[in-house]
Formats: C-alpha cells, sequence, structure tokens
C-alpha cells in the first residue's frame, strides 16, 4: 500500500527541478509517495491523490538519504595514543614510517577474528544511521596481506546482507601501505595485488571498485596503473587516493582511467584539474581528515570553476578521521573548505550516490535523490530547514531514517500521525 510522507520542505536534490536560485529542487509544504522501498511520486500535499495516506511529519525538513562515499569503517582496535602524539605535534609520516599509522591498524585487523570485525563494522554502521546515512562506501585495505584482506571484504559482504543498515557499497583498497613481511619485495607485492588478488575479487564478487593510496610515501603512479588496469580487466571501478601530502599525477592517472572518483586532494595542480574535467571523475572531499591533520584545504574554487563535481564524505577510520559522522564533514565543508551548504548538501546525497554509480548508471536503482523509481531511502530531521544541517550539531539531529521503505532509526519520543488524503 501507498504511504505519503509530508513536510514543510521537502528537498529533493532532483537535478529536473533545480534551478540557480534552488540547487537542491526544494518542494515546499511537499510529500513523497513510497510503495514496496520505491519512491513513486514527488510533489506538493496539495497534488496527492484522494485516498493516499499521509504521514505528516510536520515543521520539517525531509530529504534523500545521506550517502558516505569515502569510508573505512571495517576495522579493530584504536589508534588514540597515536592521535595524541599528533594532536601535540607529531607529523602522520614519520608515525607511519616508525610502524604507527596503517600499519598499526593492519595488526590489529590480522589479529582479529572475522566475526568481530563484522560486529565491529556493523555498529559502525548503525551509528551512521542514527546521523542520516543510508548508503555506505566501506574499504577494505588494513589487511594488506591477502588472508587479511579476504577477511575484512568477507566481513564486509556479510554486513551488507543486514537490510536494517545502510546499503553497503564495498571497495578492495588494493594499495593502502605495504606490509612488514614484504618490505623487501615492493615488487613481489605489487605484482601479487594486480595478477592475483585484484582477479579473485572480481571473480568473486566481493567489490564493486578498487582503490589505490598515490602519494609521495605511498604507491607510485606506475604501481597503481598496474592494478588499476587490472581491475578494469575485471570490470571494477577505479576510486583513488589522491594528494593527500603531494601531487605526483594521481589525479591525471585517475582522469586517464575514467576513475568514479579522486579523494583528498589537498594537493592537485592545475593539469590535474584540467585532466578531471574532461574526464568528469568526481572530487571527494575529506575534511575531517585534513583538520585532524592541520593541512590547507584543498583548491576548492579552482575546482568548481574547473566544473568539477564535489562529493563530501566522512573518511571514518581510526587515524586521521576517527568520526562516524557525515554531518560534521558536511559542517567543515562549509566552515574550512568555502562549500556552499547546498554544495554540501548535493555532495552527500546525489554526488556521492553517482561517485558510486548509485545515480545517473542505467539499470541500477537510483539513490541520493528523491525522484520517482528510485530507493526509498529519507531522512526526517529534527530541524527547519536544510541549511540547518550543516551547522555543527555534534550530535544526531535526525527523528526518522528511512532505506528503502525501512525504518534504520527513529527518534525516541518521535510519533507520527497517517491521516488519508481526502
Amino acid at each position: 500500500m501507498s504511504v505519503a510522507h509530508a513536510a514543510r520542505r521537502v528537498v529533493t536534490c532532483d537535478p529536473a527541478r533545480a534551478t540557480q536560485a534552488d540547487p537542491l529542487g526544494v518542494v515546499e509544504d511537499g510529500a513523497i509517495v513510497v510503495l514496496l522501498g520505491r519512491v513513486t511520486w514527488v510533489g506538493p500535499r496539495g497534488d496527492l491523490a484522494p485516498g493516499v495516506p499521509v504521514v505528516d511529519h510536520g515543521d520539517v525538513v525531509l530529504t534523500p538519504g545521506l550517502v558516505d562515499a569515502h569510508t573505512h569503517a571495517c576495522w579493530s582496535g584504536s589508534r588514540h595514543a597515536e592521535y595524541a602524539v599528533r594532536m601535540a605535534g607529531g607529523n602522520y609520516e614519520a608515525i607511519a614510517k616508525a610502524g604507527g599509522g596503517i600499519v598499526s591498524t593492519h595488526k590489529s585487523v590480522v589479529g582479529c577474528d572475522a566475526g568481530v570485525l563484522a560486529q565491529e563494522l556493523a555498529a559502525r554502521l548503525a551509528r551512521m544511521a542514527t546521523l542520516g546515512v543510508t548508503t555506505v562506501e566501506v574499504k577494505s585495505g588494513y589487511g594488506l596481506v591477502p588472508d587479511a584482506e579476504r577477511k575484512q571484504l568477507h566481513a564486509i559482504r556479510d554486513v551488507a546482507r543486514n537490510a536494517s543498515l545502510p546499503h553497503v557499497v564495498p571497495t578492495f583498497l588494493a594499495l593502502h601501505a605495504i606490509p612488514p613481511v614484504s618490505r623487501q619485495d615492493r615488487e613481489g607485492y605489487v605484482r601479487h595485488v594486480e595478477t592475483v588478488l585484484v582477479p579473485e575479487v572480481a571473480r568473486d564478487g566481493l567489490a564493486e571498485f578498487v582503490d589505490a593510496y598515490v602519494d609521495r610515501d605511498a604507491f607510485q603512479v606506475a604501481e597503481a596503473r598496474r592494478v588499476f588496469e587490472a581491475a578494469k580487466r575485471g570490470g571494477l571501478g577505479i576510486r583513488v587516493h589522491v594528494g593527500q601530502f603531494a601531487d605526483i599525477g594521481g589525479a591525471e592517472l585517475a582522469a586517464e582511467l575514467g576513475a568514479a572518483s579522486v579523494d583528498h586532494l589537498e594537493h592537485v595542480g592545475p593539469s590535474g584539474m584540467f585532466a578531471l574535467t574532461a574526464s568528469k571523475t568526481r572530487a571527494i572531499l575529506l575534511p575531517t581528515a585534513s583538520f585532524t591533520l592541520a593541512q590547507t584545504p584543498p583548491p576548492v574554487a579552482s575546482l568548481r570553476d574547473a566544473g568539477v563535481e564535489l562529493v563530501v564524505a566522512s573518511d571514518a577510520n581510526p587515524g586521521t578521521a576517527p568520526t562516524e559522522s557525515l554531518p560534521l564533514a558536511l559542517a567543515f565543508a562549509v566552515r574550512a573548505y568555502g562549500l556552499t551548504p547546498a554544495e554540501a548538501i548535493l555532495g552527500a546525497t546525489r554526488h556521492a550516490a553517482a561517485s558510486l554509480h548509485r545515480f545517473g548508471v542505467s539499470g541500477g536503482v537510483p539513490r541520493g535523490a528523491l525522484i520517482a523509481g528510485a530507493a526509498a531511502d529519507f531522512v526526517v530531521w529534527d530541524l527547519p530547514h536544510e541549511l540547518a544541517i550543516v551547522q555543527p550539531w555534534g550530535v544526531s539531529r535526525t527523528r526518522l531514517v528511512v532505506r528503502e521503505g525501512q525504518v534504520l532509526h527513529q527518534a525516541h519520543g518521535h510519533n507520527v500521525q497517517t491521516s488519508p488524503r481526502t
């Protein structure tokens, strides 16, 4: 049976409704109609068909479910001591070279039971849901060695089957760091990832994308190219960590290979931005990480002027972005990066979904926008206007979070009344 959800402001993020004055396509006193987990109609409440039951959420704002397009949410252990060192002035790259950073979490993941790893991931996703997130990209990349990477990917796949959690998009972070056991044979490590692990992940359907960390103290362009070409042969998409600490040509590589996204971009030059413009590769901004690392923001104005579509993500990870809050990242994106509230919201809804091939791709169910035929992923906020979403509340401001028509989170004491449209 169809049910309409109505609110004073319905933010559709529908490009067909967007205007220069209203890029979010807001319907005032609007409603969405949901049937069998899909949106079937969006428009003014007064245009609802007679007889459709209406859930009136009142004088609040209703948006698409948020889409977190870059997370490392599958991990175990804690790096609180390392964080304290960095807050006291310690250098992240120096900590990593001394055996901290990614390798520290790698050791924890290697020693963690697969079931526990899945439980910890599920708990993080459940908390993300309370903050309005209905779709999450989750990377492996802390396993590093083959068996531990498989363990991470299987944990991600197991959790992804749980319909009471956000929708999961799995990514194989194939090149993140060299594990201690392979430091004397870097070439052999990259070759095994290229010739064995990537084809295996593609064959077994363990991921939709392959990612690599391309930076001065990480992996070089030539190494990443080999792995990405293997990914393309296996029918997998490409995402790339680019320019977090230095511009070594990762953006150009991503554009050349048609990557879905380049992520970080604290350092990217004119040639990289030009290449991204031509390729339509999206830029994923990770302001929580640059905040904790005290980095200068990416050249957002230049990216905007170049026509690069901007996405905002949490980068949820145990080291540089120890958070589960995409709304917090949105607040940082507006305050520290200079995004407009509309850019930030689109960057965590439709644009984020498009970077995950969940919007604008034929054959799939759209997410990230409230349009007919899309998944019924939406959030009712305990806020009067969408501008309030990007304020740094530090707590959940959601009343109701729904994925495919099913409630993921409902705030205590939030009661709704259903009445027929007459």
